[in-house]
């Protein structure tokens, strides 16, 4: 980002929201067992990418999940996805205050964050990939 002699605001967001996605993969991944043979064949399996496009950048990342839990996060970013940024605010306001924390030991702000800092919609896709397995990805853009 130094050689394309980005803005101070645009390096800040683009820092913010890769920290804020890693995050994520440190905490979210789901490891799968293969029960058979007794092995973790994807063992904290994740992607991430980064691009610049002429006018933005993307931070892409990619995880195995539990199939189980792809309807709790879809409704949860969708709810992110029809908020404008008023209610995002709010909303991170009101999750931050309430305290409860998930049963991985963090408050669940971590989507909230990235739309919020990005300023963006968060582009996702699911994929199952075998029974009880599927790869969860986010294409987050930030623009200039």
């Amino acid at each position: 980002m130094e050689s394309y002699e980005e803005k101070p605001k645009v390096k800040k967001k683009v820092f913010n929201v890769l920290v804020e996605c890693l995050q994520n993969l440190y905490h979210h991944i789901d490891k799968d067992a293969d029960k058979d043979n007794n092995i973790e064949t994807l063992d904290n399996s994740a992607l991430l990418m980064i691009s610049k496009n002429t006018d933005d950048y993307k931070i892409m990342t990619g995880n195995y999940m539990e199939t189980a839990n792809v309807e709790g996060l879809r409704e949860k970013l969708e709810l992110v996805n029809s908020m404008d940024k008023q209610e995002l605010k709010a909303y991170y306001k009101e999750i931050l205050s309430n305290g409860n924390r998930t049963e991985k030991g963090t408050a669940g702000l971590g989507m909230i964050d990235i739309a919020r800092k990005s300023g963006q919609k968060l582009d996702f896709d699911f994929k199952e990939v075998k029974d009880g397995l599927s790869f969860f990805s986010l294409t987050v853009k930030i623009a200039e």
